[in-house]
């Protein structure tokens, strides 16, 4: 597989996010959030928190970053880094694509 649909670009309001669930080429699924940045971004990243296998689509959005909502931490949207502790592992961020009114994901190449 390469590219997939993940959402409309309506679906996501700018300062919030989504949770996607998409397919690898081995069939695996994997859960990926969708954020759309206060300035109307879109990215793509694992929807698991590293610290505590929380999902991250249902965090706060502020700017460039999301936050779990179960203990604080913060990551940066562009490149997965995790800037507020207690996680310390960044989440795997995806290359993203808008055609048109689509939301296109690659989770079969992660960004480096």
């Amino acid at each position: 597989m390469s590219e997939q649909v993940a959402c409309d670009v309506a679906d996501v309001a700018p300062g919030t996010a989504m949770l996607a669930e998409l397919t690898l080429a081995s069939g695996a699924d994997v859960p990926v959030a969708i954020v759309r940045s206060s300035e109307g971004d879109f990215y793509a990243i694992d929807d698991l928190c590293t610290h505590g296998a929380v999902s991250l689509s249902e965090g706060e959005v502020e700017g460039c970053f999301v936050e779990c909502w179960a203990h604080g931490s913060r990551f940066d949207v562009r490149t997965g880094e995790p800037d507020e502790l207690p996680a310390i592992t960044p989440v795997k961020t995806y290359p993203v694509r808008v055609d048109g009114e689509r939301v296109l994901v690659d989770v079969d190449h992660p960004n480096s």
